[in-house]
């Protein structure tokens, strides 16, 4: 084999570098003189749960194996495989696809990176041309494609998983459209008879047999009526299956959000997601109740009127469809148009819905800097922007409805036209040309009804397309396969060459850091040193890109989620209070807590006293944001909440920083009762906060640069040293030599 890696011997058909149990694994699996040109080890199973799985790379084929050796399958080499690498939110995958399908997929976490750019590099050189005098298979190698997007079926048709629950009510609804339509075919057929057996031999001198003509009436009412009773079953039934479509997408969507990490929300807009939930979700719901119901009545009426015309007479049949091909492929040109046009739209839509979220709640400094009149003119930007988008969708669609209208008119002349001729030819009755002009008439009015639609389906589907932007979306922080419980927990937490990239950029570098349970650690630096994303890291905001956090010697990615985030209380610098009373957000953590024990927890928190001198004590509403109470207030009920739950772990981002010195004792006699007994790991900036630390983490660019007790760093004339002189003088510090500002990623995973 041609460029074959450095690390095969020819006594050991597998890299030297591959760890047991893999090693073991690989051999049993092996044949004689096969050699493996790349593996990648997996740590993620198909539901993105923690999992061990091996994919392989030989000259002979792929394989892909589990711990135990009977979950084995392989893919002999041919000329058709393709290997595609992706790497989405921190979730790596590798699909392995033929031309028709693909085969197999895997997925890893960033940490196995490294192994999949071997892989593709090794199987990059397998499909190199093989020099002269190589054998013949060899030169057919596989192919390597780029990774690229899977073709998306029309998104609307993604929406059957939500509809699947109320097939039934679904089937019912649409017999109840098949009926109704076919009740409302008879009318138009009960004229030929009222023409050519009662009206014209009446005009020719035959008495009206009305008889007769009561049982023609009676079916004309009856068939109305019929009609009408079976169009007010299905629409109710269908309203309510679509409401319930609506609200079970809305709610799946919010739910998945609320697993994705938080490197999602850093990439996105408040308002967009807000519009893609509500408005999106309320277009397809009005679509689904409203628009694709009369779309299903219109086809069913096409498809039944064109049968019973061409029962009729065909000829005249032939020609009253005559203009169908060309309005379909006028419905056909106009759609793809209207769909880029409308998802255009929605995105600019977004725009204003994210200038009201940046505007309403950031109202304060908007006035105080004297800003209205150019937040006015950002949303009137947004706003003429949406307004060009829409103008150019309304030219298309004005263009092309007149169009169609047009059309259907040509094709009832050419039936008038050619009807006349074969009543004067006598190949049909003038009740025949009357029932065809009356079918005709409704088909041509379903024809234009369900050209209309083409505008509110494109709408639909480009809403729905947006959804599913965000269902689709992978948490880069994924569940374990088999979660780990402990009863427990003592709090120590280890850190082992820890390693973590944002985007291109390492921000952690093989940071190694034992906290024992019960002490209390100091995090100090420049801004951008790494503190606040270390924090995110431990608190399993983010997953590290290499080495491992453990607590009480676990893997923290081994503990569910939600499990293993109840242990830690988490104060920030800037209080986050939910619009409710001050009772519920205490309580955010523990819903059920009773009032005695909200009431000590504020005690604690040295917040009972100003509590209740509020107007209705802990049931006074705080405000949207906490707005009616002061920082210092606000961080005094963060700290009660984090109080509430008891947990064993104790996080503090500068939780003093912004506010007076008198708030920031009474804050400080809060948290020596909160940090009691509780492993903790406290960020600040001013370093007389953390006098009683039992360890100070000096932290510079990722890199823990010193640690000890406040005196020896000080002792140590360094990098803390430093930082001290320059609070004792009243100076920011000094950042070191080469520090670029630039490189301040750890502010970004702040704001995220």
């Amino acid at each position: 084999m041609p460029g074959l890696p450095s690390d095969f011997s020819s006594a050991a058909p597998y890299p030297l570098g591959l760890p047991e149990p893999w090693r073991t694994v690989l051999t049993a699996q092996l044949t004689t003189g096969e050699r493996v040109l790349g593996w990648l080890r997996t740590d993620l199973d198909t539901h993105l749960r923690y999992g061990d799985g091996l994919v392989v790379l030989t000259d002979r084929r792929w394989l892909a194996c589990g711990t135990d050796a009977q979950t084995s399958r392989s893919w002999p080499l041919r000329p058709d495989l393709e290997a595609r690498l992706q790497d989405h939110a921190g979730v790596g995958s590798l699909e392995l696809a033929d031309g028709h399908a693909r085969l197999a997929r895997w997925r890893y976490t960033l940490e196995r990176q490294p192994e999949a750019q071997r892989l593709a590099s090794a199987w990059q050189t397998l499909r190199e041309p093989a020099p002269p005098g190589m054998a013949p298979e060899t030169s057919t190698a596989p192919s390597l494609v780029p990774v690229s997007a899977a073709p998306r079926a029309s998104s609307l048709f993604r929406l059957w998983r939500f509809a699947r629950p109320y097939s039934r009510q679904l089937t019912i609804g649409l017999l109840l459209t098949l009926a109704a339509t076919a009740a409302s075919l008879v009318p138009p057929y009960l004229t030929m008879p009222l023409m050519d057996d009662v009206l014209i031999p009446f005009q020719n001198g035959v008495p009206i047999d009305y008889h007769l003509v009561t049982l023609y009436l009676g079916g004309l009412l009856a068939s109305s009526i019929l009609a009408w009773g079976l169009g007010w079953a299905r629409s109710a039934i269908l309203a309510w299956v679509s409401e319930r479509i609506g609200a079970d997408l809305r709610t799946a969507t919010y739910q998945h959000l609320q697993q994705l990490s938080l490197q999602y929300f850093g990439g996105k807009r408040t308002g967009d997601l807000i519009a893609r939930i509500g408005s999106e979700s309320d277009r397809i719901c009005l679509f689904l109740s409203l628009h694709l119901l009369d779309f299903v009545t219109d086809v069913l009426m096409i498809v039944m009127t064109a049968a019973v015309l061409l029962t009729i007479d065909p000829l005249l049949a032939l020609a009253t469809l005559a203009p169908l091909p060309l309005i379909l492929w006028m419905i056909h040109w106009v759609r793809d148009r209207l769909r880029h046009g409308f998802e255009k739209a929605d995105r600019v839509w977004s725009e204003i819905t994210n200038v009201l979220a940046d505007t309403i709640p950031g109202i304060r400094v908007v006035k105080a800097f004297a800003q209205e009149r150019r937040e006015v003119a950002r949303f009137r930007e947004a706003n003429d922007r949406n307004l060009a988008i829409n103008d150019r969708v309304n030219a298309l669609w004005s263009l092309f409805t007149p169009t169609v209208t047009l059309l259907t008119e040509l094709g009832l002349l050419v039936v008038w036209i050619f009807g006349i001729w074969l009543v004067a030819q006598g190949s049909i009755t003038v009740g025949v040309l009357t029932a065809f002009l009356a079918y005709i008439s409704r088909f041509y009015v379903r024809l234009d009804s369900m050209s209309r639609i083409v505008s509110t389906t494109q709408r639909a589907a480009a809403g729905a397309k947006r959804i599913f932007d965000i269902l689709d979306h992978v948490s880069s922080v994924p569940e374990p396969a088999a979660p780990h419980h402990a009863e427990q927990v003592a709090g120590r937490i280890e850190l082992s060459h820890v390693s973590f990239r944002y985007g291109n950029r390492t921000v952690i570098h093989d940071l190694s850091l034992d906290i024992a349970p019960g002490e209390m650690v100091g995090l100090v630096g420049h801004s951008g040193s790494g503190k606040s994303t270390l924090v995110n890291l431990i608190c399993r905001f983010y997953d590290v890109s290499g080495g491992v956090i453990r607590l009480d010697g676990t893997d923290i990615r081994r503990y569910a989620i939600a499990d293993y985030r109840r242990r830690i209380g988490l104060v920030l610098q800037e209080p986050f209070l939910f619009y409710g009373t001050v009772a519920e957000n205490i309580a955010y953590g523990r819903p059920d807590a009773s009032h005695a024990e909200i009431v000590a927890a504020a005690r604690a928190a040295h917040a009972h006293e100003f509590i209740l001198r509020l107007p209705q004590g802990y049931d006074s509403l705080v405000g949207e944001r906490g707005q009616a109470l002061s920082g210092g207030e606000r961080q005094r009920i963060s700290i009660a909440r984090a109080l509430l739950i008891d947990p064993p772990i104790l996080i503090l981002d500068e939780a003093t920083s912004s506010v007076d010195t008198t708030t920031e004792n009474e804050i400080q006699k809060a948290l020596d009762n909160l940090v009691r007994g509780r492993t903790t790991i406290s960020i600040a900036h001013r370093l007389s906060t953390l006098r009683e630390a039992d360890r100070l983490v000096v932290m510079d660019r990722g890199r823990i640069v010193e640690i000890g007790r406040h005196e020896e760093l000080l002792a140590r004339d360094g990098a803390y040293a430093r930082l001290h002189r320059a609070q004792q003088q009243g100076q920011s510090p000094t950042a070191p030599p080469g520090w670029d500002e630039a490189d301040d990623t750890d502010e970004a995973l702040d704001a995220s």
